[in-house]
């Protein structure tokens, strides 16, 4: 029974991984000039000719000179990223011109190569030279609805149940997925890819906690790591697409329906017999595990009074008896200040969110910063999702053999030593930057995947889903600087990793 509700509920956080790593593609800005008016009948760039952008911009530097053109009505222009300029009364059409020329601004009038990206939203709505920073603007808003999400779906599935936020959540990220790829402007979908991250996030937050309550001390390493490998999953799919399908609102479409099965089934999952009972139905716990017990064929029963902490269990049976009697009993008001209700909770809190926040930051700074490697961007953004499934089984052998505290710390140092070492790698040694950063990615996978679990065993039933909620969105605060980080790149090739 638990195995069938744990592979179900972990198929749907595939989902989670496509969504969240899905701009690096979306976003994708290709190669792009100015577009001259006119029929264009020659172009020249340096010592290359040919008759048509098309032929040319697939070789297109920039910084490296502009593009010069010949219009049918003989005009001739220099076409540049953000700007053109028209020559004044040239002699010959050649690529050096000493003449006067007259500069303009392109005035939305882009042509672009669609050798590699045939539709982005870049190239649908513009969004280069003076826009550019809307399609850097995509990913860290996409982030900051993930930090939302997991502050208010946490919360409430400790007031509602975990059962109704996965339903819901699960709903949401199939519908506003594919509404995604119809929004009709940019807002429209900036707006729609911030309630997706809502969503997103609020399933994976509260699916730690529901497979985490299913699930036995003995296994519960495993299972849990294990909704990473799912995330992971998401990210080979995000690459495996993107190369197959170029253009954006199909790809949108693909990558939305990609786990909409679970959406037949969903419905029918049991709500976790620990959250039951912290409501005080008990009654309604005993009946499942009864179908619990049936359903794997055992003939011993489980007791619910076996499950509750000491001091409730010698009298469980009173309990169970007077559930159906009594009025139930009024919940108390939850608040993220619970997680602060002695010294050592407060410590513990600060602890725990300092790691989500590291972790974040470098799970996405390796993750989004792997399309820019060099070499194949597919093959990179798919190695560093790979990367990730041999880390958690490498993580849980270490969990249970040294513990937590002693897996978590050596894969931090490991991530940061390949940061450092990236720095020091010749630029034209590709492979091995490449090689360095899976080792970064391996490393802090691990770490990453470890303070979901160690967060879940350190905090009481009642306020586990808040205390998961309220870290990862001190991860997703990690996630939104994440992107920025690797726009420094712009500036220092070596900056992200610094």
């Amino acid at each position: 029974f638990q195995a069938c509700l744990y592979f179900a509920v972990v198929f749907q956080a595939v989902a989670c991984g496509i969504h969240y790593l899905a701009s690096v593609f979306l976003v994708e800005t290709p190669n792009f000039v100015c577009s001259a008016p006119g029929n264009i009948t020659d172009v020249l760039y340096g010592n290359l000719t040919g008759s048509s952008l098309e032929d040319i911009l697939p070789v297109f530097k920039s910084g490296t000179g502009p593009l010069v053109v010949r219009t049918a009505e003989g005009e001739q222009w220099e076409l540049s990223r953000c700007r053109c300029a028209l020559r004044i009364n040239p002699r010959d059409f050649t690529y050096n011109f000493d003449g006067n020329k007259t500069v303009r601004a392109c005035n939305g009038n882009f042509a672009y190569d669609h050798t590699e990206v045939h539709q982005s939203i870049v190239t649908n709505w513009d969004l280069v030279c003076e826009r550019e920073w809307l399609a850097k603007l995509c990913q860290p808003t996409f982030m900051l609805g993930v930090l939302v999400g997991a502050l208010i779906f946490g919360d409430i599935a400790d007031r509602v149940g975990r059962v109704r936020i996965l339903m819901f959540t699960s709903l949401c990220q199939f519908g506003l997925g594919v509404s995604v790829a119809f929004s009709g402007n940019y807002y429209f979908f900036v707006v729609l890819r911030f309630l997706l991250a809502m969503v997103s996030s609020g399933y994976l937050v509260v699916v730690f906690v529901y497979v985490t309550e299913f699930t036995g001390i003995k296994v519960r390493t495993w299972t849990s790591m294990h909704v990473h490998a799912a995330f992971a999953v998401g990210i080979m799919v995000v690459a495996l697409t993107g190369y197959l399908v170029r253009v954006w609102w199909i790809y949108q479409i693909i990558l939305s329906i990609c786990t909409s099965p679970f959406l037949f089934f969903c419905w029918k999952f049991p709500e976790t017999p620990f959250y039951l009972m912290a409501k005080g139905r008990y009654k309604d716990a005993q009946t499942l595990l009864d179908s619990i017990a049936h359903f794997n064929g055992l003939e011993y029963r489980l007791k619910v009074e076996e499950l509750l902490e000491p001091e409730e269990r010698e009298n469980g049976s009173a309990l169970l008896e007077e559930a159906e009697e009594r009025p139930s009993q009024s919940e108390k008001k939850l608040s993220i200040l619970d997680l602060f209700g002695s010294w050592r909770m407060a410590g513990r809190t600060c602890t725990v969110w300092a790691i989500w926040f590291i972790g974040s930051l470098g799970y996405y700074v390796f993750s989004l910063g792997s399309v820019n490697l060099g070499g194949n961007q597919y093959i990179n953004l798919f190695l560093a999702g790979a990367v990730e499934l041999p880390s958690y089984l490498v993580g849980c052998f270490a969990m249970d053999r040294i513990g937590r505290k002693k897996t978590c710390v050596p894969a931090l140092l490991l991530a940061g030593v390949a940061c450092m070492l990236i720095i020091i790698v010749p630029a034209d040694i590709e492979a091995l930057t490449i090689a360095l950063c899976m080792t970064g990615k391996f490393a802090i996978a691990i770490a990453f995947g470890l303070i979901y679990l160690y967060t879940c065993e350190l905090y009481p039933t009642t306020i586990r889903s808040l205390a998961v909620g309220s870290g990862s969105m001190m991860c997703r605060v990690g996630s939104v600087v994440a992107p920025f980080c690797v726009y420094l790149a712009d500036v220092w090739v070596y900056l992200p990793q610094v």
